[in-house]
């Protein structure tokens, strides 16, 4: 589990595609080589680390920079595979059991990419304007939390296709939001209690008037009305 801090930033040194059958599980559709002192300083093959919002394992470690396998779901869901080497990527640990949860809760599981359709510089911020399909901001609240790119930030509105978000001054500068322009995709992922909630909402109907169809069957065949 991460918490949208992001850490550091790191720069892409290699993404490699070794070939073989995507889908057959026999290989990862890509490996990524990323630099981050700060990522790798505590970290071991094994251990989770989030590149651009995105939960990687890391393969190995060595001089500063961890490897780690992108898999082909991950390629189709998020932004990793326009990765060049020498590209900037926001990076962040996994969240120890005793850390603190600056942010909010966040998976590192991404649900989509959003498109930047606006930014407008404010006095020590920028507001940003970005477009979504509904299938992803139907999780999205006004005031509530949502990653983009790893980053933990507040929703300021939401309509039916967009969403609003204001970047303040040590999230532009620390992050790699600071240098998006118009056009530009970022890694989403909406609050898991959102998702939770609705497939909670949708069993619990879904079991009930299963419920309801079996009473039902079995009053036509014992002629019990009710």
């Amino acid at each position: 589990m991460f918490t949208g801090i992001v850490e550091e930033l790191g720069s892409v040194v290699a993404f490699e595609r070794p070939g073989g059958d995507a889908g057959s599980g026999t290989a990862p559709d890509a490996v990524l080589t990323v630099v981050g002192p700060l990522a790798t300083s505590d970290a071991r093959p094994g251990d989770s680390i989030a590149v651009d919002g995105v939960c990687l394992t890391v393969t190995s470690v060595a001089d500063g920079a961890f490897v780690a396998e992108v898999m082909p779901e991950t390629l189709r869901r998020t932004s990793l595979g326009g990765l060049v080497p020498g590209a900037r990527v926001n990076l962040e640990r996994a969240l120890p059991a005793n850390g603190r949860l600056g942010g909010h809760v966040v998976q590192g599981h991404v649900d989509g990419v959003a498109t930047l359709v606006r930014r407008t510089p404010g006095p020590r911020w920028d507001d940003l304007e970005l477009a979504a399909p509904p299938a992803l901001t139907r999780y999205v609240a006004e005031k509530g939390s949502v990653a983009l790119s790893g980053v933990s930030l507040t929703v300021t509105w939401v309509s039916d296709d967009a969403f609003g978000v204001s970047l303040i001054p040590t999230t532009l500068a620390a992050t790699t939001l600071g240098g998006l322009a118009a056009g530009d995709v970022v890694n989403v992922e909406v609050d898991v209690l959102a998702k939770y909630v609705e497939r909670l909402m949708t069993a619990g109907t879904n079991t009930a008037n299963a419920l309801d169809t079996a009473i039902a069957a079995s009053d036509l065949e014992t002629g019990v009305a009710r």
